[in-house]
């Protein structure tokens, strides 16, 4: 079956750059996106009943530009203002590129890691008298905490946000040949919008262990598999796929 349409799990690009775009082109195919899940943040009443005073802590640990909204917004709601030396700990450049949304970027001490959370704890090491605070989301990866605790820094985790199902009803009857996911919570979403779903001619990319994992626990089949050495991204392991069936 070859492949002409593609639908994939995520809000569309905001720059004109994606490869998204490129392989549109490239391939001749027809590209959607569509969020399966987005983020509402907690009301702040339950944050306050998990009990965390903004004062107990020297420093903020940021994985995500989620992570960076739900705190300063949560803080302001709050009445609390985040002092002037408070340190930031950012998991990427472009979560602390976001920070300066909210703070004067050159006033204040920033440290930058290289993307993945081991990297940044490597810099959390080095101030390990800190108190750190980890504003997250429902659903935080267990790499994240195991991570912290092997350091045996004084931390603790904030619920800011949630992970919530997009109502996908207007997709119904609308097929496509690719469904392209990036976590087990679409896949949720998908089973939840569509319990009757049918792969049929369907194929499935699932983009690392864990929504692979999801995929196949949902009894469907993962037809497309992204980071391998071959193809480190989504939009390669596609192009490469696409290749392959719509040259016969």
């Amino acid at each position: 079956m070859k492949v002409k349409t593609i639908l994939v799990s995520q809000p569309a690009p905001k720059t004109e750059t994606s490869p998204y775009f490129d392989l549109s082109d490239k391939q001749k195919v027809k590209i959607d996106f569509r969020s399966f899940i987005h983020v509402e943040g907690i009301p702040v009443k339950e944050v306050r009943s998990q009990k965390v005073d903004f004062k107990n802590f020297t420093a903020i640990i940021l994985t995500s530009r989620n992570a960076v909204d739900y705190f300063f917004k949560t803080a302001e709601e709050m009445r609390f203002k985040v002092p002037d030396d408070m340190k930031y700990f950012c998991q990427s450049e472009a979560v602390a590129y976001y920070l300066q949304k909210y703070v004067v970027y050159r006033k204040r001490k920033i440290y930058v890691g290289n993307r993945t959370f081991p990297e940044l704890t490597k810099l959390i090491k080095k101030h390990k008298t800190e108190k750190f605070l980890l504003p997250s989301s429902d659903k935080l990866k267990p790499l994240i905490p195991e991570e912290l605790d092997k350091l045996e820094v004084k931390w603790t985790r904030l619920n800011l946000y949630r992970t919530v199902i997009s109502d996908l009803s207007d997709l119904e009857d609308v097929f496509y040949d690719v469904l392209v996911f990036f976590s087990p919570s679409g896949i949720e979403s998908l089973l939840h919008n569509f319990p009757n779903f049918k792969q049929n001619n369907t194929r499935i990319a699932a983009f690392g262990n864990s929504t692979v994992k999801a995929v196949t626990d949902a009894g469907l089949k993962c037809d497309i598999q992204a980071p391998t050495p071959e193809t480190p991204s989504m939009t390669m392991a596609l192009d490469k796929y696409i290749k392959s069936v719509n040259k016969k």
